[in-house]
């Protein structure tokens, strides 16, 4: 994650105060505040100093992203729903179970597809249970990548 790359979780804790300090602890590991300030401080790069001078730091940070992004497979539930979409078919979601205290939690979902469970996926979020469920349906159903984007 970039934000932990710049460390700015640990820039955070340097410059916060009144904060107890195992809140600032989970404050500063967790992905979602990382995520937040690092779109904070972008947007105030971008409005002090507009995007022509912000834009090589930008790329450079992101830059092993962009590349994955660009080449590899980013999201199984579009690519699903779009290859169901075609056999006029639709796939709900289920959250299955939740594990772990709020702060650190652990989510089980399903695919599933008239009726029939097609996928289970586990991850950090639900988003992303959500999205190897999709993956596993995507296999099961043998549909590749390449296949929808023919369409």
């Amino acid at each position: 994650m970039v934000a932990r790359a710049l460390e700015l979780g640990t820039r955070l804790g340097e410059h916060a105060s009144g904060i107890a300090p195992d809140e600032l602890e989970r404050l500063t590991r967790n992905r979602n505040v990382l995520a937040a300030l690092l779109e904070a401080a972008l947007a105030a790069l971008f409005l002090e100093h507009g995007f022509e001078a912000i834009e090589p730091a930008i790329v450079d940070a992101f830059s092993s992203r962009i590349d994955y992004a660009a080449t590899g497979h980013v999201d199984h539930k579009t690519e699903l729903q779009e290859a169901l979409a075609q056999r006029r078919l639709t796939v709900a979601y289920a959250v299955l179970e939740v594990e772990g205290p709020p702060h650190d939690r652990s989510f089980t979902c399903a695919a599933t597809i008239d009726g029939e469970q097609v996928g289970i996926g586990h991850g950090r979020s639900k988003k992303a249970a959500e999205q190897e469920a999709a993956r596993q349906a995507l296999e099961k159903l043998g549909i590749a990548a390449d296949a929808v984007a023919e369409g």
